[in-house]
């Protein structure tokens, strides 16, 4: 028997991106893309200290990825790969990352900008992004070490569900 890991949603994302067909595939390709976190009440306390940062690390889940597939074919590529080594929204666990700008903290939540996320997403987590922590520049890239233009890619329709 699999273990039930329970998560607490904290906010919701609010973007542009009203569906996934079309959206950047990567807070790289949403430059200048601005959306907002609202924060559930209970939980803004949590935000103190949080607008001395400039990027933050949002979890969040694939609420609209239904099922998984352990290989897919990755936007990025034409290839099938396993699911852990892409960032395919249809994934067992239906949990999202990215690490976007932080334009400040208000008093419902976060306003951040370079947002890649569907709007209505449910948020799990927020965290700092702290450069000499979560950067390691030079390391290998797996499948991804051939150039790719992730800034124009877009999500197309092979992850129809979500």
């Amino acid at each position: 028997m699999k273990p039930e890991a329970p998560f607490t949603i904290i906010g919701t994302v609010r973007s542009p991106w009203k569906t996934a067909t079309g959206m950047p595939i990567q807070p790289t390709g949403a430059r200048g893309i601005t959306g907002h976190i609202d924060i559930h009440e209970e939980f803004r306390p949590g935000l103190v200290d949080l607008a001395g940062f400039s990027r933050i690390i949002l979890i969040y889940q694939f609420h609209q990825s239904t099922g998984y597939d352990l290989m897919v074919i990755p936007f990025l590529d034409t290839r099938p790969h396993g699911v852990f080594a892409t960032r395919a929204p249809r994934r067992p666990s239906q949990i999202g990352l990215s690490v976007v700008r932080l334009l400040g903290v208000d008093e419902s939540g976060i306003a951040i900008a370079d947002i890649d996320i569907l709007d209505g997403t449910p948020v799990l987590d927020i965290k700092p992004y702290i450069s000499e922590i979560d950067s390691f520049p030079g390391e290998k890239t797996g499948w991804l070490s051939e150039p790719r233009d992730m800034a124009s890619s877009r999500a197309d329709r092979r992850f129809s569900d979500c």
